[in-house]
């Protein structure tokens, strides 16, 4: 959708008569949202840049300008296009992606980034000559206007405050490639903007090419299903098997159907660790593209979205396939319907708020089945870990119900993970005291042991790390300051007693895949979703056993964690209830990352009383009757026993 479109004549009238920014304002108030003061700032900046670029090209009166295109599938907004006809007679469309940042430098972790001072600190950001690109990239990929009109479009970046140096973060050499496809102008580089558009449009189109687009059916284009397709064949990392394959077709029969008679449907697929959640749901992601749906890959969590991008496209710095992953916030403005398919990974882990703020939106679960026709949610209600998330398989049905959709469910039984010992996953819940199972002590075929020091963990890790396919990974409770961040080496998990420091990961690393993560830890955060071959887990002071039971601490849990925000202010009301939900997310957690190993797990726990339950537990002759130990509270006892109120 375009909130403001004209011709070069029109535009230039109303920048000189002073109405633009008011009309930007009102029109994307009546479609989208109202603008912010920071918003119609930067309009009138860059605008006013951008009248001077077009009164100095030799741009037709007649030529179409639009300006802030709203991406279907996407809640981006493309800042300003200008349409028309090479001297060929060829319709091209020039993209131009606005930025008032005046200096930058180098990201110090990520090749691909850049840092620049926003919102009151330096920020990585992409380099915008690759936001314009993306832009283009999205459009061709689903836009059939584009695809069927030999509509050519051609990315470009305009930092108007910017003067570029002789040795340029935005020149560095691994963005040769994207500055041949997409260059940016700096300042000093009006004449050559000029030029680059006047290269594209002589011709002026009456604002034709812009309506074409603005009126394109949705639907991925050939080149990017064959490019999926390509990626996903002979990737080993993503092959299903048994009840995977009848999962998968059950859901394709789902998503045809809906295509047919156009009625709602959601999928819920519960599965516990180590079911195959995520290959099915990378597996779905290609053939629903393949099928001519689009279908798009969502997660709270960003630590699975970029491993699995990375994995399908390896290395490259540009490649379409980044634009079938989503983050589970952008859905709240997303009209109706405008997806195929939402294939949600994690539903467990998904909020009511989004936002960086946490204010906007209502609910993510619903707002996903809004916006498609048709979703499927992978759900394990064992693997909420934090108090805002909601998106437990109750929910999905409240909330599918609510808007008419056709519910279907399936489950996932075989276990690839823990050497695919379901046993494991049961041994662990009863040890952890989460559910009593008949797993009284371990008996199973799983290289699984209890560590005495977190110097044998990690020496561990490290000997098995031979395909890059071992980490460490700790409860969050230490703490992970902003300032240290990125600083390699930097010991954020200190235990004094065994004089031992380590880093968290750093935060613009993909921690599962780098390979020097291994000498770094990673959380909850940086784990769910994920698997390795082995595992080394620090269970930290926010578990511990007290002779009979084995107990949980909320207080021990670092103040960097927003798992637990919002407790105090629950436990002001609710006392029992906010006890009772944080020691099941704090059970949860530690389930969660005691799962994540293929073939095995080392665990040292900073409770010495722990370590020795647990090493107890795994013998034999282990004997205590574990009737008279309570069974916790379910979350969900635990909130029909009183009301909840939210933060």
């Amino acid at each position: 959708m375009i909130i403001y479109s004209s011709d070069v004549g029109g535009f230039k009238k109303d920048i000189f008569e002073g109405r633009l920014i008011d009309t930007l304002d009102r029109q994307i108030a009546r479609s989208y949202k109202a603008s912010s003061y920071n918003e119609r700032l930067s309009w009138q900046n860059s605008l006013h840049f951008m009248n001077t670029i077009i009164t100095n090209s030799n741009l037709p009166n007649n030529a179409g300008v639009a300006i802030e295109y709203m991406i279907p599938t996407t809640s981006k907004r493309i800042d300003f296009l200008l349409s028309g006809y090479n001297d060929e007679g060829q319709p091209n469309v020039v993209v131009i992606e606005l930025k008032q940042w005046s200096s930058l430098e180098a990201s110090t972790e990520s090749p691909e980034l850049v840092k620049v001072y926003l919102n009151g600190g330096l920020r990585d950001c992409p380099h915008p000559s690759y936001q314009a690109w993306s832009y283009t990239t999205l459009l061709k990929d689903y836009n059939s206007s584009i695809q069927d009109g030999s509509i050519v479009l051609h990315p470009c970046a305009y930092l108007h405050n910017y003067i570029s140096e002789p040795d340029d973060p935005l020149r560095a050499e691994n963005f040769t490639e994207l500055l041949k496809e997409s260059p940016f102008f700096d300042q000093h580089d009006g004449r050559k903007l000029c030029d680059f558009i006047n290269k594209f449009i002589r011709k002026g189109d009456h604002r034709k090419i812009l309506y074409y687009i603005d009126n394109g059916r949705i639907r991925p284009s050939k080149s990017l299903q064959d490019n999926l397709l390509a990626m996903l064949k002979g990737n080993d990392a993503f092959v299903m098997i048994d009840d995977q394959k009848v999962v998968y077709e059950n859901a394709i029969a789902m998503a045809e159907k809906t295509r047919r008679d156009h009625r709602k449907r959601v999928m819920i697929v519960e599965g516990g660790p180590g079911t195959g959640k995520s290959v099915l749901a990378i597996n779905l992601l290609a053939e629903l593209t393949n099928r001519n749906m689009v279908a798009q890959y969502i997660t709270k969590n960003s630590a699975p979205r970029n491993v699995y991008k990375t994995k399908l496209k390896g290395n490259r710095l540009m490649n379409s396939v980044d634009n079938l992953f989503k983050n589970s916030s952008c859905y709240y403005d997303v009209p109706d319907n405008t997806i195929d398919v939402a294939i949600v990974d994690e539903a467990h882990r998904l909020n009511a708020k989004s936002g960086f703020y946490g204010n906007q939106g209502e609910n993510q679960v619903m707002e996903i089945i809004k916006a498609s026709k048709c979703s499927v949610f992978f759900v394990d209600d064992h693997q909420i870990i934090s108090l805002k998330d909601i998106g437990q398989s109750e929910e999905i049905r409240k909330q599918a119900k609510r808007l008419g959709a056709i519910i279907l469910e399936e489950c996932l039984q075989s276990q690839f993970r823990c050497n695919g010992s379901d046993g494991y996953i049961a041994w662990l819940e009863d040890v952890l005291q989460i559910r009593e199972t008949a797993n009284k002590y371990f008996d199973l075929d799983y290289d699984f042991d209890v560590v005495e020091s977190p110097h044998d963990l990690l020496k561990w890790v490290i000997e098995n790390n031979g395909n890059n396919k071992a980490r460490v990974i700790a409860g969050y409770c230490w703490d992970w300051p902003t300032k240290t961040r990125n600083v390699r080496g930097f010991h954020d998990i200190i235990i004094p007693e065994h004089n031992f420091g380590m880093s968290w990961n750093l935060e613009n690393d993909i921690w599962a895949i780098e390979p020097n993560s291994v000498n770094e830890a990673g959380c909850i955060h940086t784990s769910q979703g994920l698997e390795f071959e082995y595992v080394g887990v620090i269970i930290g002071p926010d578990m511990y056993f007290d002779g009979t039971n084995v107990c949980t601490d909320a207080n021990k849990r670092a103040s960097t964690d927003q798992s637990l925000k919002g407790l105090k202010k629950l436990a002001k009301t609710n006392p029992e209830l906010a006890e009772k939900r944080a020691d099941l997310i704090i059970r949860n957690t530690y389930r969660t990352l005691l799962t994540r190993g293929l073939k095995g797990c080392r665990v040292f726990c900073t409770d010495t009383a722990l370590g020795e339950y647990i090493k107890s537990r795994m013998k034999e002759q282990y004997k205590v009757l574990m009737h008279s130990v309570p069974e916790p509270m379910s979350l969900k006892a635990a909130e029909d026993s009183a009301p909840y109120e939210s933060d």
